[in-house]
């Protein structure tokens, strides 16, 4: 039976919003826990037409962001907070489609949230699939602002330098100005190609660049759409001073499920040189790291036949 179903469900004390489309509900779940934090990514999610073809696809607004901003409190804007969240939609999930378990499909700060949540509650899981993959929050960000600033210095990008030297080095993984430096240091890491293989020059609005294309999609309603342009920086501003107190290599490497690191060979936002290391410690009983040659931090958008044709062969063999 197809299914193609827009709610609202309480998680966590609050009303999150969530859409599940698919051809056919005997077919496998797969969970989409989107990046940021703060960054939706139903349209991007539901419209994967070939996946709807063998899974049933469900993408999730998080806490704060989207269609589960309003209601959100600050206090209430932590990891685990939101791993429980993650938790409560699984169990949700299984029950409401009839399923012992589903496939977590996680992106940038959506594969810190699932890699927790796979270590933490692995019951519902069958498989995880990580893309733009996080493994210590503290590195992270060194690597990302020494790209940005060795790869501006080399450009003699003068104007690019100044803004760098304004925000950072990061201390312990956090920028002088907050959600503003982060946003800086983003921005120029972005110009260089860092993000994505198509390098993005002059920057453009948020709206310009994200909310509109939202708008666009027909997925959103306008009170989702004030809800990502507010939850972005809410959700950002208020988990960031705790977002990059972790280390996986050290604490979190052991699992009961398949593990996949879907990693683009060029990424800067969530650095690949610290991917290596990571996978080699993993504990698991299936593990694999497929390497995208031609992508940054976005390998479903950057090589999509690759992404999905690799995605259907490890899932279907999990």
């Amino acid at each position: 039976m197809p299914i193609d179903l827009t709610a609202k469900i309480p998680l966590g004390g609050m009303a999150q919003k969530i859409h599940i489309v698919g051809r056919n509900t005997d077919n496998p779940i797969l969970l989409s826990l989107h990046g940021g934090p703060g960054v939706p990514n139903r349209a991007g999610i539901v419209r994967q037409t070939e996946l709807a073809r063998h899974f049933t696809l469900v993408a999730w607004d998080q806490r704060g962001t989207g269609g589960s901003y309003w209601g959100a409190k600050a206090e209430d804007m932590t990891v685990q907070r939101l791993v429980e969240d993650a938790r409560e939609l699984c169990g949700y999930l299984c029950e409401t489609l009839g399923k012992e378990k589903l496939f977590l499909l996680c992106g940038s700060w959506g594969t810190q949230l699932g890699t927790l949540l796979a270590s933490q509650y692995p019951d519902r899981i069958a498989a995880y699939v990580g893309s733009g993959q996080t493994v210590n929050g503290v590195e992270n960000e060194r690597l990302s602002f020494a790209f940005a600033w060795n790869a501006a210095a080399a450009a003699g990008d003068q104007e690019s330098l100044r803004r760098l030297q304004a925000v950072g080095p990061p201390v312990r993984g956090q920028y002088k100005g907050g959600f503003q430096g982060l946003m800086t240091q983003r921005g120029v890491m972005k110009k260089y190609g860092g993000y994505s293989q198509a390098r993005q020059g002059r920057q453009k609005s948020f709206f310009a660049s994200f909310a509109l294309p939202m708008l666009r999609s027909g997925e959103y309603t306008p009170s989702d759409l004030y809800g990502t342009l507010k939850g972005y920086q809410f959700t950002l501003s208020t988990m960031w001073p705790s977002l990059t107190d972790y280390d996986f290599v050290r604490d979190c490497h052991t699992f009961s499920m398949p593990y996949y690191i879907f990693q683009g060979r060029h990424d800067h936002n969530t650095p690949s040189a610290l991917v290596g290391a990571f996978y080699d410690v993993i504990e698991a009983p299936k593990k694999e790291l497929i390497w995208f040659e031609h992508s940054g931090h976005s390998p479903m958008a950057e090589e999509p036949e690759k992404f999905v044709k690799e995605l259907r062969r490890c899932l279907r063999n999990s």
